[in-house]
C-alpha cells in the first residue's frame, strides 16, 4: 500500500511541476489532459498524505509507549492516543480504497439520454414525459445543463422519443445506471374501471463521445433532408430543415427537426450518431468481459427490467438492487440523491469484493 501510496504522491509532484512551465499553455491538448489526470489524483494524494501522516503518528505512539525510560504519565497519553489513531487509520484506509478503485472513464463525460415510449401505448408515452421532467430536475438541481436534441410528441403531454444532452462535471458517473427498461403500474386517467395499467419505457444513457473517440468516414454517410413534421412555428414546416443521417456500415439511423437550421439540425444529428457508435463500440469490447461486469449493478442489458413505479401504492423498486423507497412522488419530482447514491454504493461494494 504504501508503495502505491508514494507513487501517487510522486506521480501529482510530477504532473503540478509540468502544469507549471509556461511552455505546457501553447500545447492544448497536453495541458487539458494533464490538468484532468492533476484533477483525479488530488483527493487520492490528499488522502495518501492523511494515510501516511497518521501510520507515522502511530508508530510514534507505540514506540513512545514501548520505552521503558519514558515518563508514566506521558506513556499513558501514548496509550490512549493508539486506539484513537487506530480508528482514525482504518477510517482513512477504507476511504483510500474506495478511491484507489478502478475509475470508469467515461465518468467525467457529458450524455446523450434517450428515452422511448414501450409497451402500453399513450400512457407508456405519458411515462417518457414523467421520466424526462424527473431527469431534467434532477440535473438542475445537480447544476448540470440540459439540452434537447429531438423530440416525438403525441400531442397529449406525452413523448414517443425525446432524446436530450445533459452536460456537466461528471454527469456519466450519476447516470449511468439508468439505462434500462422502466416499468410503470398507475390507474390511467382514461381508465373509468380503476384497473391498473402497467406500461413501459426504455432509456438508454450513453458517454457523448469526442471528435478522436469515433472516426466517422464521409463516405459512410447518407444525410437526407426533409420538410420537418408536426406542430413548429412559421419556419419548420415550410423548409427542408428536417435532417436524416444513415451511418451505413451499423444501419444506425438519426433524425433530428427540432432546429429551424438545416444545419443545426445536421450537428445535432451528429452528436447522436457519435455517441451510438461510441457506445457500440464499447459494448462489443464489454462484450469479452461480460462475466465480470455480471458482478456490477446490473448487467448494462437494456432489455433488463431495471426498476417499478407502483403510482397506486407510492413505491419504487429498483430490482437490481433489491432497494425499495416509498417517496415515488419526490422522486418523481428529481430528488433522485437516494436512489442512486444506493446504487453507486452497491457497484462500489461488488468492486471492492472482486478486488479482495
Amino acid at each position: 500500500m504504501n508503495t502505491r501510496l508514494d507513487n501517487i504522491l510522486r506521480r501529482r509532484e510530477e504532473i503540478a511541476i509540468s502544469l507549471a512551465d509556461p511552455d505546457i499553455t501553447s500545447d492544448n491538448q497536453r495541458y487539458t489532459k494533464l490538468s484532468r489526470e492533476y484533477a483525479d489524483i488530488e483527493p487520492v494524494a490528499e488522502e495518501a498524505e492523511n494515510y501516511l501522516k497518521l501510520q507515522q503518528q502511530l508508530q510514534d505512539n507505540r514506540e513512545m509507549a514501548a520505552d521503558p525510560e519514558c515518563d508514566a504519565e506521558l506513556r499513558e497519553l501514548a496509550e490512549a492516543e493508539i486506539a484513537t489513531l487506530k480508528q482514525a487509520l482504518a477510517e482513512c484506509e477504507a476511504r483510500l480504497n474506495l478511491l484507489l478503485l478502478p475509475k470508469d472513464p467515461n465518468d467525467a463525460r457529458d450524455i446523450i439520454l434517450e428515452i422511448r415510449a414501450g409497451t402500453g401505448g399513450d400512457e407508456a408515452a405519458l411515462f417518457a414525459a414523467d421520466l424526462f421532467r424527473m431527469y431534467c430536475r434532477y440535473a438542475e438541481t445537480a447544476g448540470f445543463r440540459v439540452e434537447v436534441l429531438s423530440a416525438s410528441d403525441t400531442g397529449i403531454g406525452g413523448y414517443k422519443e425525446v432524446v436530450a444532452q445533459i452536460s456537466g462535471t461528471g454527469v456519466f458517473s450519476r447516470f449511468k445506471f439508468e439505462s434500462g427498461v422502466h416499468r410503470v403500474q398507475r390507474v390511467p386517467e382514461t381508465e373509468s374501471g380503476g384497473r391498473i395499467h402497467t406500461s413501459a419505457c426504455t432509456v438508454a444513457v450513453l458517454p457523448v463521445a469526442e471528435a478522436v473517440d469515433v472516426n466517422i468516414r464521409t463516405e459512410d454517410l447518407r444525410i437526407d433532408v426533409y420538410r420537418a413534421s408536426g406542430a413548429g412555428g412559421q419556419h419548420v414546416n415550410k423548409t427542408e430543415s428536417a435532417v436524416r443521417i444513415t451511418h451505413l456500415p451499423s444501419g444506425i439511423v438519426v433524425t433530428c427537426q427540432d432546429q429551424s437550421s438545416q444545419h443545426k439540425n445536421k450537428a445535432q444529428a451528429m452528436k447522436v450518431l457519435q455517441a451510438r457508435l461510441f457506445d457500440q463500440e464499447q459494448s462489443s469490447a464489454d462484450a469479452e468481459r461480460a462475466e465480470t461486469r455480471k458482478g456490477m449493478v446490473g448487467s448494462g442489458d437494456r432489455s433488463e427490467r431495471i426498476r417499478t413505479y407502483n403510482f397506486p401504492q407510492g413505491r419504487i423498486t429498483d430490482h437490481r438492487i433489491n432497494l425499495t423507497l416509498y417517496k415515488l412522488d419526490q422522486i418523481l419530482n428529481g430528488d433522485m440523491g437516494e436512489l442512486i447514491d444506493a446504487l453507486l454504493t452497491r457497484h462500489q461494494a461488488e468492486l471492492l469484493a472482486a478486488q479482495s
